[in-house]
């Protein structure tokens, strides 16, 4: 009985560790950290991270998934100092170094057993992290290696090229800073995805990168694409700045098969053999001949060569996984040989070299479509998004999925045609022409069976046959017109609609248009089902859209079994998933509403003041009291209930307070270093700030002192109060009345959005009153976000002394010109804030008046960036002659709405 308990415990052990997913605790203390992680962060990353934040701008490119992963590389990189993942999988689990103080979710046992609860079931005994952190250890590099999951159509090499420009910029800032790549090494699995990678010199840097940064990576950057076997690499030696983009077969490694010619012994010569013959014997070892034995056996090439002169270099591995399941584990190093020369061989011996020219691979950033291999998490996996959430959100397509007994004939292509063009023929999204493709799994199957049942069907149809298109990598059949039209398809001048390939459904190939997908036979490959059905999900326009799926029986059951393995869902939820979202276009109602609003300029004008010696700063650390108040905000302060149960602890009344602001990682200025801060902000010659410096009460070396103790005071205390030593400023205020258009015409007659069923309010809805719908609408359709905002609006609508509402936090993207800037306290940058709700109000005088709402979660409220839109909000309120009220969701919920009254 004990060795089956024992057994068991094993069993159960190895179970939790194959499940765990790390990464999903790493993410929940990052943002339940986020303020403070962030005070370790570089002023540029804040900038970086703030302009790529989508709910602080609504105009930022980067969807949620590709933000949140940016801000775990960031994480990663500056929190953590690219730390290997077992060192900071360690060091979570004892609490220990960066996580020194984390709570636990829940407390399951005693001391000893060493077992805590992190909701969803997860659980971790002390036998699972050991056996975790060893598979871990296990399978460590000499370089940290990170792995990005993000399911297909989620944007994962926009993210790697907004990392590489995020790195350069913070390179060039930080040059002797290790943790940031000077050089960029991208990786691609073939030729279809190296094709795609050249997205990254074509993408518009103003999208991801802040403006006054964008002139110095459009000058600096240098792309070359190695994508010929005889292509070269012509990187200047110890340059930096460098994207090189390669098909891994273009610098991978080889093992020599053949005996050396006495010719190649001689060019070839080793350090033994110079030894042996006399020439040079006693320089022999300045020529680096001592290589490791498995690098001795591996031949190199001009490309491996001139990457080894490379500095910092970072590696990037687009589409990581080649292709999916053991596939992953392979090109992941899981289960490799000792023998192999995969591209994970080739990087671990690049990363040596680099090593032995005196500099280093900074980390390898690997992207993918899933976390798993099989039933396992992948132990480096530091971010993932699966294909669920992905739909859910709205960044990928809805799946109909359809499978039928036979595909062998020609009903089979009919029926995939009548039903594309009766659910999407008509739609017209960004312009471009639906498509639907066709794979088959020879060229000989496509010509002679594939292509005349689809001609067949758009004759039948009406539709004529010039529509078709056909790639099937044969230059005799697909000729270079044909793939300029395959490379346009995502054009409004493609007249191309049925797409028949052969083995086009893996990676790589990225047309947003494709609405459709039919498998004339069963592939060879199951992962390839996979695939193919994924091509037709890749979101298009700003509602989210159906991509329709035509399979046999047998392949719809490989399809399952594949989604199963790779991102742990069925067949059955994913036809579920975003089911319960509607495709809505959305009409102004004309006349458009113009609203009334009061614009308030501000001019500052800067009068000289002539310096008078030893005036103080009135940063007095003798003056104890007022010292302590200037500085309790910056202190680090930890709060703990020590020798207490988690119950006892949470009746405690009493606790211990630890001040740990030593531990705060923070510059040590210099006398010659605070100058030149200064001056850079002051903008003074640093020999006229060191003469104003020790003009001061204080004197340089007292600023320098108190500047080291605490280094926001420079920023915050020391820098204001010079420059009001400086000047004087008058303030001059002068207020422009102007209207607005709540919503703006749109271009194509409406606009396109998505949303829960249950939350979509429609002008013509019968629960409407025909006076309640006189009060509202100035679109035919409302879409709401929450609950709360549906109730508020219901509640407003039917109450008597509201004589107009509109909802206007739907439409966020610059539809409308009813919105509020405000500066956010991160960045310092000016951003736009579209309110949620404006509604007239008939005050006791008789009187009406215009309020601004906008609803927050409870938790929310005391933000800061929510507080800044308040104070900014309020502002432009009053000069206008409204009100500002901020909501909680809890009183919307509980419809105590009449505080807005």
């Amino acid at each position: 009985m004990a060795t089956k308990r024992a057994a068991s415990k094993v069993a159960s052990s190895t179970s939790a560790s194959l499940n765990f997913a790390f990464f999903r605790f790493l993410w929940q203390f990052y943002q339940d950290n986020r303020g403070a992680i962030r005070q370790n962060y570089k002023e540029l990353t804040r900038k970086f991270l703030d302009f790529n934040n989508p709910e602080k701008s609504p105009t930022a490119f980067l969807r949620q998934p590709q933000f949140e992963a940016l801000e775990t590389y960031v994480f990663l990189k500056e929190f953590f100092g690219n730390a290997k993942v077992e060192e900071i999988f360690k060091a979570w689990y004892e609490r220990s170094g960066k996580f020194e103080g984390r709570r636990f979710g829940s407390f399951l046992g005693t001391a000893g057993q060493e077992m805590f609860s992190f909701g969803e079931s997860d659980e971790l005994e002390l036998s699972s992290y050991k056996l975790l952190f060893e598979k871990m250890r296990k399978n460590s590099r000499a370089y940290p290696n990170y792995i990005f999951a993000l399911t297909m159509g989620t944007g994962k090499t926009i993210l790697m090229a907004t990392c590489v420009f995020y790195e350069f910029l913070l390179a060039n800032k930080f040059p002797k800073d290790e943790r940031y790549c000077h050089n960029a090494l991208v990786f691609a699995p073939d030729k279809t995805v190296l094709q795609s990678l050249k997205e990254i010199e074509s993408f518009d840097l103003t999208r991801v990168v802040p403006p006054e940064y964008v002139n110095f990576l459009t000058m600096h950057l240098r792309f070359h694409y190695l994508e010929e076997a005889g292509t070269s690499l012509d990187t200047l030696d110890r340059s930096r700045f460098n994207i090189v983009v390669s098909n891994t077969q273009k610098i991978i490694l080889k093992r020599k098969h053949k005996e050396k010619t006495s010719v190649d012994r001689l060019f070839g010569a080793t350090g033994a053999t110079l030894t042996a013959t006399g020439v040079y014997a006693d320089a022999a070892d300045l020529y680096n001949f001592d290589q490791p034995e498995e690098e001795g056996e591996l031949t190199s090439n001009q490309r491996f060569e001139k990457l080894r002169r490379l500095e910092q270099l970072g590696i990037f591995v687009d589409e990581a996984h080649h292709a999916f399941g053991k596939a992953l584990a392979k090109d992941m190093g899981v289960g490799a040989k000792e023998t192999d020369t995969s591209l994970r061989t080739t990087i671990d011996i690049l990363a040596a070299s680099l090593n032995a020219a005196g500099t280093r691979v900074v980390a390898c950033y690997n992207y993918t479509g899933t976390p798993y291999v099989g039933c396992e998490v992948l132990p480096e996996v530091v971010y993932a998004y699966g294909l669920k959430e992905a739909i859910d959100k709205g960044y990928l397509k809805n799946v109909d999925l359809r499978g039928y007994a036979n595909t062998r004939n020609d009903e089979f292509v009919d029926i995939a045609v009548e039903t594309f063009l009766k659910e999407v023929g008509e739609l017209r999204p960004e312009g471009l022409l639906p498509k639907l493709a066709f794979f088959a799994t020879t060229v000989d199957e496509l010509m002679g069976e594939l292509k005349p049942a689809v001609e067949r069907a758009l004759l039948k149809y009406g539709i004529p046959t010039s529509r078709i298109l056909i790639n099937v990598g044969d230059s005799k059949i697909t000729t270079n017109d044909d793939i300029r039209e395959f490379n346009r398809l995502d054009t409004e001048g493609s007249e191309k609609q049925f797409i028949l390939l052969v083995n086009k459904g893996r990676e790589g190939w990225n047309c947003r248009s494709l609405f459709g997908v039919g498998l004339f036979r069963e592939p060879k490959s199951k992962i390839f089902v996979l695939q193919a059905t994924m091509r037709c999900l890749r979101a298009i326009g700003e509602a989210q859209h159906t991509g329709y799926v035509f399979l046999s029986d047998g392949n719809l059951e490989i399809l399952n079994n594949e989604l199963q393995q790779n991102f742990r869902i069925s067949v059955d939820e994913l036809q579920k998933t975003g089911k319960n979202k509607e495709r809505v276009e959305i009409r102004v109602v004309e006349p458009p509403v113009k609203i009334k609003l009061v614009r308030v300029r501000k001019l500052y004008q800067m009068r000289e003041k002539a310096l008078v010696p030893g005036q103080p700063l009135g940063l007095a650390r003798t003056d104890q009291e007022s010292w302590k108040t200037l500085v309790e905000k910056y202190r680090l302060i930890e709060t703990r209930q020590e020798g207490l149960t988690v119950a006892a602890a949470a009746r405690a009344s009493s606790s211990r307070t630890f001040d740990l602001t030593s531990r705060r990682e923070k510059r040590a200025f210099s006398r010659l270093s605070l100058v030149a801060e200064v001056s850079r902000y002051l903008n003074r010659s640093p020999l006229e700030v060191e003469e104003l410096l020790d003009a001061t009460k204080e004197g340089t070396d007292e600023l320098v002192a108190i500047t080291n103790e605490f280094n926001e005071l420079l920023y915050d205390e020391i820098i204001p109060r010079l420059f009001r030593l400086l000047f004087d400023l008058d303030e001059y205020e002068k207020k422009d009345e102007y209207e607005v258009d709540l919503i703006k015409l749109p271009a194509n007659g409406y606009y396109e959005v998505s949303a829960a069923k249950d939350k979509i309010v429609r002008m013509g809805d019968m629960q409407i009153k025909d006076e309640e719908r006189a009060k509202s609408f100035h679109l035919d359709t409302y879409c709401f976000d929450s609950g709360s905002e549906s109730w508020l609006f219901w509640d407003l609508l039917r109450e008597q002394r509201v004589r107009k509402i509109y909802f206007t936090g739907m439409l966020t993207h610059g539809q409308s010109d009813f919105f509020v800037q405000y500066i956010d306290p991160d960045s310092r940058t000016v951003r736009s804030y579209y309110p949620d709700f404006i509604f007239q109000r008939e005050e006791p005088d008789g009187n009406l008046k215009y309020v601004i709402v906008e609803v927050k979660a409870d938790n929310q409220i005391e933000d800061a960036v929510v507080q800044a839109k308040k104070e900014f909000a309020q502002q432009m309120a009053v000069a206008s002659g409204m009100e500002y009220r901020l909501l909680k969701s809890s009183d919307a919920d509980k419809r105590n709405f009449r505080m807005l009254l």
